[in-house]
């Protein structure tokens, strides 16, 4: 095993890695491991032109600097994105330095039944559908690299953080997929990968149309046209907010927006052309319903999550299937009205306060969002909830002096926590938190039959019914009707409980 020496062309530093002849290949590269295994060397197999060279110099030049000198560049470079560092040349061709995916990226135990896939990538594609985690398929991922459905909304905030940093700085994804994502529901993690192909418009364009299920349906469409037509629509910032929210919906539901049971065609390379692209339609549109999923057409594998009466999108919460129905309904032949990136951030993180666990121990995904119902009851596995169950809505001080709605709940349970960004909306739940953020203000428990909040760390807690203030170390009860100031504060939030059950 040769150990080969390689010199970026632009900041003279030089790379060592390890070539055994037989490197791993990529779609375009083939990658190999540093000798300090910090790092890959992946060089492209065929030579690029100087305008590629010149996005991939800006990519691990003046995009990683813009990244890394911001608040939470430490975040987006450790957890959000694998980004290409610098640009190498070896023998007339070019590769880029990509820092080695994180451990908890690699399959500790793999398939249920062998260990075929230990210690490879937990790439996106082997969470997105349901045949790999059917219990009955014979290539099933273990139950311990599953995680459960609560693991899956903090990815896909993950997957939302990335595409919006991405937007923000000017660039698109062009390519975004679960090929393109490595994924551990175990640590709630996601990471984008691949990202040397990235549109800058009107400079950098697409390389690529993307990967077919995720390609939106104006590219689909278009593809036919030359790359020079002004009808050819090559992907860009709004190709990207359609791939995300099917990225997000598939994560969440294990099945595909698009692929349904209409027919459009009898020639099946056709047909797939006009369903992802020019006759695109939703498979749960509440009006046209020529393209649900016909239960008696799909595989065994495929159930419980293909049939979307069983599990329809709704088990998702207002706030999501409202996004849904404007991604896939109003957005999916008009680009411009598709959600930003940072409009599902906001989603996933108030559908995170509308979780309740399930209280039946062999449920596989232990968390449902609640169904606004005086009987709240798990879509997954049909446990119905016992007992009482508070609700606090909130609600903030207008300008006028007034307290209005901020259609935001939080669900309480046994051990919930009362976090910063509940107490003050000036408080945003985003990667920018502090760590003083991150510390529960108080929690919420069951105690002698009744629930109570518990006041860890809030100055200004008050029983405004009954016109009491809750000292630190204190507690005030939740009953119906209850009225809770959170803080006094600019920015402080009251709660109207409701009990439910």
């Amino acid at each position: 095993m040769a150990v080969v020496t390689v010199e970026s062309p632009y900041t003279k530093k030089r790379y060592q890695y390890y070539d055994n002849g037989a490197p791993k290949k990529g779609g375009l590269k083939d990658v190999y491991f540093s000798v300090d295994k910090q790092y890959v060397v992946a060089i492209f197999r065929e030579p690029l032109d100087e305008n590629q060279k010149e996005r991939l110099k800006r990519i691990t030049g003046h995009y990683l600097q813009q990244i890394s000198s911001k608040e939470a560049g430490d975040y987006y470079l450790n957890e959000v994105y694998r980004w290409p560092t610098d640009v190498i040349e070896w023998k007339g061709l070019t590769g880029i330095i990509v820092p080695i995916y994180a451990p908890k990226f690699f399959f500790s135990k793999g398939y249920e039944k062998n260990d075929l896939i230990l210690g490879g990538e937990k790439n996106g594609k082997w969470f997105a559908g349901s045949k790999f985690r059917n219990p009955n398929f014979p290539l099933r991922i273990a139950a311990s690299e599953l995680g459960n459905w609560m693991s899956y909304l903090q990815i896909c905030v993950n997957l939302c953080r990335g595409v919006k940093k991405m937007h923000a700085m000017g660039l698109a994804h062009s390519d975004l997929s679960y090929n393109n994502v490595l994924v551990d529901p175990v640590s709630k993690s996601a990471c984008m990968i691949d990202l040397d192909g990235l549109v800058v418009p009107g400079l950098f364009p697409a390389e690529v149309i993307g990967t077919a299920e995720f390609i939106a349906p104006e590219v689909m469409a278009t593809k036919h046209l030359n790359k020079s037509d002004p009808n050819r629509k090559l992907p860009r910032r709004e190709t990207d907010l359609h791939s995300l929210p099917v990225l997000i919906y598939m994560y969440l539901l294990h099945r595909h927006p698009l692929l349904g049971g209409k027919v459009h065609d009898l020639d099946p390379e056709t047909d797939n052309l006009l369903a992802m692209g020019a006759h695109a339609l939703f498979i749960e549109h509440p009006t046209d319903l020529s393209n649900r999923p016909k239960v008696n057409q799909l595989s065994k594998w495929e159930q419980p999550w293909g049939d979307v009466t069983k599990l329809p999108y709704t088990l998702t919460g207002p706030y999501l299937s409202e996004l849904f129905d404007q991604a896939f309904v109003k957005g999916l032949h008009h680009p411009a009205s598709r959600p930003a990136a940072d409009i599902w951030e906001q989603a996933l993180m108030k559908t995170s306060d509308l979780l309740q666990p399930c209280s039946n121990p062999a449920c596989v995904q232990k968390w449902y969002v609640f169904d606004n119902t005086t009987q709240p009851k798990c879509p997954f596995c049909g446990q119905v909830h016992s007992g009482s169950l508070p609700v606090l809505d909130l609600y903030f001080k207008s300008a006028e002096g007034a307290y209005r709605p901020e259609q935001h709940r939080l669900m309480v349970y046994t051990n919930q926590y009362l976090f910063p960004w509940h107490v003050n909306r000036n408080i945003l739940r985003n990667e920018k938190l502090t760590a003083a953020d991150k510390v529960p203000a108080g929690y919420f428990v069951k105690h002698n039959d009744k629930w109570v909040l518990v006041n860890q760390t809030l100055t200004s807690l008050r029983d405004v019914t009954e016109q009491a203030d809750i000292p630190i170390g204190g507690f005030v009860e939740l009953t119906a009707g209850k009225k809770i100031l959170f803080s006094s504060e600019e920015g402080g939030r009251v709660a109207l409980v409701t009990i439910v059950g």
